[in-house]
């Protein structure tokens, strides 16, 4: 077991009336580490994500960030979600205002940043993240890829000590699907603690130190990327795998 995981669940349960989405989950995640949850649909896999930022709420269990429970409300917790950064399959920017602001916004609003400060930080995510020359046009204005690539942008400018990406690929066009995960990968390789929900079995295969298998709301495999894919040991990973790996 990990001396002193960043993020811990355990014995983690969530239900959305008798259905029960998660159940007894435990998971640790060491720092720098990166984990990726597969699965099929419905397996609770976004959930889990979710309840890491307290975007979901759970019964029962304990899910601990760098030691301390999780907040229930007020600054607390908007500090966790600064602190835990996330990047949905929608990328819930700010319609009404300019890239720049929206990475911006939370530095000074929740980091207590200078405006001056957190545009220069702004410009050098969005630059390193290949979106520079994009700083003053509004999200409607660029392709999906362009606007994932923002919020990953966005995420990072709070300094966060980890990073849940919620299948962030999903909405994209196949051709700029590659453009985020290269982002992803950029990350991962600079020592980001990142959990990551993906369908990208490639990314899984390349990025991952671990590959979490779901099903039914249970954590069926927890193994390297090498093991998972080369000699799944459940019948629910082996069925998945051939379904998915034969396209």
């Amino acid at each position: 077991m990990a001396v002193d995981p960043l993020i811990e669940l355990r014995d983690v349960n969530k239900y959305f009336g008798d259905l029960h989405v998660l159940q007894d989950i435990g998971l640790t995640v060491d720092r720098g580490e990166v984990v990726v949850v597969i699965g099929p649909s419905g397996s609770g896999k976004s959930t889990l994500c979710r309840a890491i930022n307290r975007l979901e709420t759970v019964q029962s269990g304990t899910i601990l960030l760098d030691g301390q429970p999780l907040p229930h409300e007020g600054k607390a917790l908007a500090r966790l979600r600064a602190d835990v950064g996330m990047v949905f399959q929608s990328f819930n920017l700010f319609a009404h205002k300019t890239v720049l602001q929206n990475v911006s916004l939370g530095q000074v609003k929740v980091r207590g940043r200078k405006k001056e400060d957190a545009d220069r930080r702004s410009h050098a995510l969005l630059d390193r993240v290949g979106v520079a020359s994009q700083a003053d046009k509004y999200p409607a204005q660029l392709s999906g890829g362009q606007q994932q690539r923002v919020a990953i942008a966005r995420a990072l400018a709070m300094e966060p000590k980890a990073m849940l990406f919620d299948e962030p690929t999903s909405a994209l066009d196949p051709e700029m699907i590659n453009e985020v995960l290269e982002v992803m990968r950029q990350l991962a390789g600079e020592g980001m603690t990142m959990i990551v929900v993906t369908h990208e079995m490639g990314f899984a295969r390349s990025a991952a130190n671990r590959v979490v298998f779901m099903a039914d709301g249970r954590i069926v495999e927890d193994r390297t990327p090498d093991g998972f894919f080369g000699d799944p040991r459940s019948d629910r990973a082996k069925d998945f795998l051939s379904k998915i790996l034969k396209h």
